[in-house]
């Protein structure tokens, strides 16, 4: 009886150490390469706010550094970022009654951008992609959209976006 109970145990043990589960807390799947490099993203878009090119492509480097453990490279990377923002454009979203002077008026206005980006995989060429991504941030009317409003609202929408990039290229969800 000893033997058929040490018996089984063997067999358990090797079917139960040939099943592996990986995960990690981000989310991406095991990536196949070990560098990235991401390209500067020009800004393209019809109305221009000085910076928000630099910004973006400092903010999708800092997300796939912290996400995961590739390595940051300036050319010849295993992955490619690369791409440009397309669009940066406000507009009212929701009307007010008619003011005392007679004038109806936006009680909130949205910031939106776009980003066209194109991804490659050298090891893994199915996965490369084109692809646009946006977000938006809505702000009362009666706040300009300098300093601390455009500072919150750039970096609401580029938090946003990067983490659309990064589960489209990485993550697969």
């Amino acid at each position: 009886m000893k033997k058929i109970y040490s018996l089984f145990a063997l067999i358990s043990l090797l079917t139960l150490s040939g099943c592996t589960v990986k995960y990690n807390f981000t989310g991406a799947s095991p990536i196949e390469g070990k560098t990235f490099q991401v390209n500067f993203f020009q800004n393209n878009a019809d109305l221009i706010e000085p910076g928000i090119d630099r910004e973006f492509t400092l903010a999708l480097q800092d997300l796939i550094m912290n996400q995961t453990n590739l390595n940051l490279v300036s050319s010849n990377g295993d992955l490619l970022y690369e791409g440009e923002i397309i669009d940066y454009r406000i507009s009212p979203m929701t009307a007010t009654a008619v003011t005392t002077n007679g004038d109806a008026g936006a009680s909130q206005n949205r910031l939106t951008i776009r980003v066209n980006v194109r991804f490659s995989n050298r090891k893994k060429e199915t996965d490369d992609f084109e692809k646009t991504f946006e977000f938006y941030y809505d702000y009362p009317a009666q706040s300009q959209l300098v300093g601390s409003v455009l500072n919150e609202a750039i970096k609401t929408i580029f938090e946003r976006i990067t983490q659309d990039i990064f589960n489209e290229s990485l993550a697969k969800w």
